[in-house]
């Protein structure tokens, strides 16, 4: 398991819970995600997904990840 953490533009705990959402969807752990810090800590199987899908996968959703 890898652990990545993200710099995501968000805006409010609704995001959060949109995010957190579409990632535990993709087989994703939420370690920590915060709205006011602009911050997703996430743990994942490198051997099922990788940074560019996680990526690709929060871009989809409108988010711009830094």
């Amino acid at each position: 398991m890898k652990e990545l953490t993200l710099k995501v533009k968000m805006h409010c705990k609704s995001c959060e819970i949109i995010i957190t959402d579409i990632l535990t969807d993709a087989g994703i752990d939420i370690l920590e995600i915060s709205a006011t810090k602009n911050l997703i800590k996430l743990r994942f199987d490198e051997n099922k997904i990788n940074e560019s899908e996680i990526k690709a996968i929060i871009e989809k959703e409108g988010y711009k990840v830094k």
